[in-house]
This record gives C-alpha cells, structure tokens and sequence, in this order.
C-alpha cells in the first residue's frame, strides 16, 4: 500500500480514519488493506467520505461485520465500517415497525425489539451480522412461506454519489429500493431502514433424528409441515437432522444446555478431532458418525422466543459454500450431490445444511420470481 499524508484530511475525517488497517473476514479466509479505513458516526460523516473519494477517484466499499465467505466487501480504496451507526431511531407500536441505522447488529436489534414486545418475523441463522450487511446480501432464513429478510424491509435511507440522499420504499424511487433490498455493495450506502416486525412470539422447535432417503421421499409433504423447516445431512451417512419450528402459545421451555456435553465435548474435542482429521482426511465418515451419534441422535424439544430458537452459535471459523436452486429441484440435487461425493471419494465435514425460502420480487435476489432451495457446505478451517 502507498504511503498516505492523513494531513490532507480535514479534521473530521482524519478523527474518524486509519491508515493501512488489515480487515479480516469472521472465518479468516480472506483479508484486506485498504488505504482508509473509516468509521462514520452519522451520515455527515458518510457524505464527507464520499466527497473525499470522489475528489480522489477512489471506491468505497461498506463493510459490517465482515461475514461474508468471500472478498466481495473488500477495497484497496476506502473502507466504511458501519459499526458506530447501530442506533434505535424509532419504535411505532401501532404500526409494528422499527428503524434503525443500517450498522445494528441482529443481536441487539433482537434484544431492543423484546423490549418494545416486538419481533421479526424470520430470522437467520447468525445474528452476528449487521443489518445492512443482510438486506445488501439477501441473508435469509428458513420457511417456505417466508422471505429473505430484505422482505421485510419497509423503506430505506440510501446515500449516493450521484443523486446524494434518497428515501426508498415500494412507493417512493421503487427501482432503486428493489435493486438496493439485494446490492452487494454496489448502488450506495444504506444508512437507515425502517422493519416491519410482528408481535413478540414463540417458537415451538422439534428437532428429530431421520434418514435422508425419507426425507428426499417425502421432501414436498415436510417441507410444508411447519412454518419453519431445515434440516441437516451428516455426509458419508445417510443419517439427518429434521429441525421443525411453529408459533405456539405454550408456556416457554428453553433448551437445557450442558457444559460437559455442549461445551467440553460439543465444542472443544469436536473442533481438536476436526483439526486432527485435516491430517488424515480418511477419518472424516468416522468422525461425521461419531459426532452424529453423540450430539444428535436422541430428539429435542425446547419451547423459547423466537430469536432464541432461530439464531445459534456456528462455533469454529470454517470455509463455507451455498447454493440456491428452484425447489422443486431440490430432492435431485440433493441426491447428486451425495451421489458425486462419494463417486468422487471426497470428505466432507458435517452438515450440510439445507434451507427453504418463499419467492421474493427482489431484483438480485435467488429467490427472484421462484422458490428456492439453499444447499450450504461447510468445512473447518483451523484457526
């Protein structure tokens, strides 16, 4: 990176910038350098920064909590983190809607939304992630009748270098706030967004140990037994986890967790054996049967509120793939995948994860016009 003269930032800037800071994503796979890196604390502070690029002829990428698998939100211009523009702007109880700046965490937008008796309707399965870091991604959850969460977006607040402010919603620059729900980081910078939430809730999860032929057998039939399906296949078994969630009214019953068996063997042995297994990659079947038959084996039910039940810990930093595909595709590909695995003779950890979304109007979204099937594959990555 060139040598940089932070003397040429005026005062506001240069109390809001760093020179040459190295950004790593959550899982360490990838990282960057960027000659500015800023951290804005209003949106005076944004229009200043885009000011400086352009007179510059710099990019700007935006960057939240840097989850993403890939280098998409990286720059070797200008870096924005929007982790200081993470407040609460508005509660509307009549209308069940909250805005708040795009630099929230679903973490404690989760917790400020219980407060108020409110909740989002869908949530994904990290909630370490910004807000606006999900919209411009398409984060989603799971639940055939239910949409990425950009669909759940009301309006939004959007600063550009070309048109400066705009305010974006189905009625209000309708384009724009289609193309923006989904945007990888490429029309502008959302700094606030108004959520259309629900009543606070809870959720009923059933999680039960199945075969994947009978899932793949009666995949449309489960798929539309809950509000929300998911499930898990351990690779080189045919064993799977069926994760089923509903609204009840039932008295809440959290998940019990256990230090021994959640913590010391649930985490810690499992992320030394899959560290030891990157040296012997054989052990892989074995080790996917063992963790199966020790952790997920016996049935769970837990009755709590909804982003209790929705959000988990992921555990260790990990190389991650996902694909969409048209539902009614999903039982073949889902076969093709195991069938080229084990043709293949490649190991791969466990689970694969399998998700439903409902179709979206969304310009770059999946989900556009269809709805769709998420595959995601993970694989350790040791520290």
């Amino acid at each position: 990176m060139g040598k940089f003269d932070k003397a040429t930032l005026d005062g506001r800037l240069k109390k809001i910038s760093k020179h040459n800071v190295k950004i790593y994503n959550w899982a360490k796979t990838v990282y960057n350098t960027s000659e500015l890196y800023f951290e804005p604390e209003s949106e005076d502070d944004i229009k200043k920064i885009i000011e400086l690029a352009k007179r510059n002829k710099k990019n700007i990428k935006v960057i939240g909590m840097v989850h993403s698998p890939s280098d998409l939100p990286f720059s070797d211009g200008y870096i924005i983190s929007m982790n200081k523009l993470n407040r609460i702007i508005k509660v509307d109880q009549e209308k069940k809607t909250v805005t708040v700046e795009a630099g929230i965490k679903i973490t404690q937008l989760n917790e400020e939304l219980s407060k108020h008796g409110l909740a989002l309707s869908n949530l994904c399965s990290i909630s370490e992630l910004t807000i606006g870091g999900a919209i411009s991604t398409a984060t989603h959850g799971t639940g055939v009748i239910f949409g990425c969460l950009s669909t759940q977006i009301k309006c939004l607040t959007l600063l550009t270098d070309s048109h400066g402010k705009m305010h974006c919603s189905e009625t209000m620059n309708s384009d724009v706030f289609k193309a923006t729900l989904c945007n990888l980081g490429a029309l502008g910078i959302i700094t606030q967004v108004t959520i259309q939430c629900e009543t606070a809730y809870l959720l009923e999860a059933n999680q039960i140990p199945v075969k994947l032929n009978y899932i793949l057998d009666n995949l449309d039939a489960i798929v539309h037994s809950a509000e929300h399906v998911r499930f898990w296949w351990f690779p080189h078994t045919d064993d799977c986890i069926a994760w089923k969630a509903n609204r009840t009214n039932k008295k809440p019953l959290p998940q019990k967790l256990s230090y021994i068996h959640d913590t010391l063997f649930g985490f810690h042995l499992l992320q030394f054996v899959l560290y030891l297994s990157r040296f012997r990659s054989s052990t892989i079947p074995k080790i996917n049967q063992l963790i199966f038959s020790f952790k997920f084996s016996k049935p769970i039910h837990f009755i709590d509120d909804s982003y209790k039940v929705f959000c988990f810990d992921c555990l260790f930093s990990q190389y991650v793939n996902e694909w969409a595909i048209p539902i009614e595709k999903a039982k073949y590909a889902i076969k093709d995948l195991k069938r080229w695995i084990e043709t293949n003779e490649i190991s791969v950890h466990c689970p694969v994860e399998i998700r439903f979304v409902d179709q979206d109007d969304i310009w770059l979204s999946p989900a556009y016009g269809r709805k769709v099937c998420y595959i995601g594959i993970i694989m350790y990555r040791t520290q």
